[in-house]
C-alpha cells in the first residue's frame, strides 16, 4: 500500500489528527515549512535532471564526432 492510495478519507483523518497533536496555532507555520521544503526539493529535482540532459548531450555529441571521424579516416583509406 502506497501514498497514491490514500484517498480523501484517508487525507481528511490525517487532517484532523494534525489538528488535534498541533493545535490551530501552529498548522499554518508546519504547512508553510512543509511548502516551503516541497518547493526546495522540487528545485533540486529539477537541476540533477537538467544535469543529466547536459551529461547526456555531450556524450551524444562526442560519439557523433568519433563516428564522423572514424568514418571520414575509412573513406580516406577506400
Amino acid at each position: 500500500m502506497g501514498l497514491g492510495n490514500i484517498g480523501f478519507p484517508g487525507l481528511i483523518m490525517i487532517l484532523v489528527i494534525a489538528l488535534i497533536i498541533f493545535g490551530p496555532s501552529k498548522l499554518p507555520e508546519i504547512g508553510k515549512a512543509f511548502g516551503k521544503s516541497l518547493r526546495e526539493f522540487k528545485k533540486a529535482t529539477t537541476g540533477l535532471a537538467s544535469d543529466n540532459e547536459e551529461e547526456a548531450s555531450e556524450k551524444k555529441k562526442n560519439l557523433t564526432e568519433a563516428h564522423t571521424e572514424q568514418a571520414n579516416s575509412e573513406e580516406k583509406k577506400g
